[in-house]
């Protein structure tokens, strides 16, 4: 017992400081403490129209993209998947549908997203690609604090995230993303300089679907008065699949179409209502 009690002494006394030296080095990072509302609206490029951002597209994909927006204008959902609680997944995830939040921790800093349930594991512990990684929608994330100079606090958040699984689209619009699932997004985020209360993600996205890397900046603010609400997307979904054809649950309980001259779905294996 009593050498079980040293033992137990020392190993306290090895823990201590190191303790004490998590807590010293977490002054370094910056406050992005509380929740998070997104600034703006959902369109990818919040500087430009919802259906015309310019999008540098290859040929094949700016064909997808028109194709979508002509769905959505029938009444289709197009390139959106979100309509039968496919998540938005990266870099879509980060336009911040619902309030998000950030717990920075010395070898991990984790993005939680209201929305769907989502969560983001941004690994800082130095770590190297894994040989292989499993897709995900969210993806495998690994970042870097830069800066730290006259302050002493770090001054930016550059993350890289490999290992995407699909489909996945830009916002609503159906903006597409390439089949291939060889998306790597990389950002940069940070306080605004004028402004602590506002928080800077500059996204660059590199895709096949693309013909130069894309960069936008979303914007968030730090919320006064935070409110946090749970999302589940499958709660309140009207929305069903029937062989490939999207239709609509009404109040009343009935399928209705989603798009003009849509065709019924096939009952053939329900009994027919007498006349």
């Amino acid at each position: 017992m009593l050498l079980r009690s040293i033992r137990a002494t020392a190993l306290m006394a090895t823990l201590l400081p190191v303790a004490g030296a998590a807590a010293q080095d977490l002054s370094r990072y910056p406050d992005w403490k509380g929740q998070w509302e997104r600034i703006g609206d959902a369109r990818w490029d919040i500087g430009k129209p919802r259906l015309a951002q310019d999008a540098p597209l290859t040929a094949e994909y700016e064909a997808r993209l028109k194709a979508s927006i002509a769905e959505q204008i029938a009444g289709g959902p197009g390139n959106d998947l979100m309509y039968k609680c496919i998540p938005p997944g990266m870099p879509r995830m980060m336009l911040g549908y619902n309030p998000l939040e950030f717990v920075v921790t010395r070898s991990l800093t984790y993005v939680a997203l209201e929305h769907m349930g989502q969560v983001r594991r941004i690994f800082t512990d130095g770590r190297d690609w894994p040989s292989a990684i499993e897709p995900t929608y969210v993806g495998y994330s690994i970042g870097s604090w830069i800066g730290a100079h006259g302050s002493g606090r770090y001054d930016a958040l550059t993350v890289e995230t490999r290992g995407l699984k699909g489909p996945r689209a830009f916002d609503s619009s159906g903006l597409p993303l390439h089949d291939d699932g060889e998306t790597i997004v990389k950002e940069t985020i940070h306080l605004d300089a004028a402004d602590t209360d506002v928080l800077r993600d500059d996204i660059t996205t590199f895709d096949h679907a693309l013909t130069r890397p894309w960069t936008v900046t979303r914007s968030f603010r730090r919320a006064k008065a935070p409110v946090w609400v749970e999302h589940v997307c499958a709660a309140d979904n009207h929305h069903v699949e029937l062989n490939n054809e999207n239709y609509f649950l009404n109040a009343d309980g009935r399928l209705m179409p989603t798009k003009r001259d849509q065709p019924p779905p096939d009952l053939r294996y329900f009994a027919r209502p007498p006349n």
